[in-house]
């Protein structure tokens, strides 16, 4: 866990589709306007990705002390002046800003920054067929320990947070139960991968979506 760790009591995976070539627009827009602005209001941006084989995709992740804290910070920034400025423009960038997670911690937590530049996060998201909670610990005793004696070191496990949105301003997935992990990983072991989401097939309600994510100048993770 890093500096952060409080702010990650309540996570955001933001997946966004955009407008066709305008992904880079966006970006540039999110890192000169809106990172320190958010976090002014009482929220930590943990990652900001493009999606190589996706090119109008744009992922992004967000962080809360608590759902309280949620609420009052969504409604600092979006109620504030520099939203009311650059938001327009953002959003013409948009079509659909709806795919997100709004998840709890279920295992480690983020890192600290550091990486190379040019390095890659995978994130995968699991539906499990029993309960969460279950699915997590198994990941957790089984899975986690196998990955990473074969050099893939997983972090950042999160699960579906089942309260309320409370800000229904911005929408969420809110009829799924996830388990979400994160990892670092190179292309030697893309074959493992698939291996591993093979064996767990049993386990889930369907095959894992799992996205390799490259970070942007400004993604603390990477």
């Amino acid at each position: 866990m890093t500096d952060s760790a409080e702010f990650q009591s309540v996570v955001e995976l933001r997946r966004y589709t955009l407008h066709p070539g305008r992904r880079d627009e966006l970006i540039a827009l999110f890192e000169r306007e809106f990172v320190e602005s958010q976090e002014a209001c009482g929220m930590r941006l943990f990652g900001l990705f493009r999606e190589p084989a996706e090119p109008d995709k744009f992922v992004w992740l967000r962080g809360f002390r608590d759902m309280g804290a949620r609420r009052a910070a969504l409604e600092s920034f979006y109620g504030g002046p520099v939203w009311g400025e650059h938001g327009p423009a953002a959003n013409e960038t948009m079509i659909d800003a709806s795919d997100v997670f709004l998840l709890r911690p279920s295992g480690p937590g983020f890192p600290g920054p550091g990486g190379a530049a040019d390095s890659r996060v995978l994130v995968t998201v699991c539906h499990p067929a029993g309960p969460v909670k279950e699915f997590s610990e198994f990941f957790a005793d089984t899975v986690a320990p196998a990955l990473r004696e074969s050099g893939v070191e997983t972090f950042g496990h999160f699960e579906t947070e089942p309260a309320e949105n409370t800000f229904p301003r911005l929408p969420v997935r809110e009829d799924e139960t996830v388990f979400v992990w994160f990892a670092k990983v190179t292309e030697e072991h893309r074959e493992l991968l698939a291996k591993t989401g093979a064996e767990l097939e049993s386990k889930l309600e369907r095959p894992w979506s799992q996205r390799e994510l490259a970070p942007t100048a400004r993604s603390v993770l990477r």
